[in-house]
């Protein structure tokens, strides 16, 4: 499963809205719940993202293993 808590806690040290992102990154609202509800996007939209930002993927998402009982 991916996981956005990195983007989230770059916001936060960077005093950065979620509205801040969409509008530096250039994504739209449903992008961003299914960001929140951390469903993949696509890699434009992390592309978008990273150059807003000025980081690199590994600064804003990471992957969390789920066992067979979490699925």
């Amino acid at each position: 499963m991916v996981s956005y808590k990195p983007l989230f806690r770059l916001l936060v040290d960077r005093d950065m809205s979620k509205a801040d992102l969409m509008r530096a990154a250039h994504i739209s609202p449903n992008t961003m719940t299914k960001i929140r509800k951390n469903e993949e996007v696509s890699m434009t939209i992390l592309n978008k993202i990273c150059i807003a930002l000025g980081v690199s993927y590994g600064d804003i998402v990471e992957y969390v293993h789920l066992d067979s009982n979490e699925k």
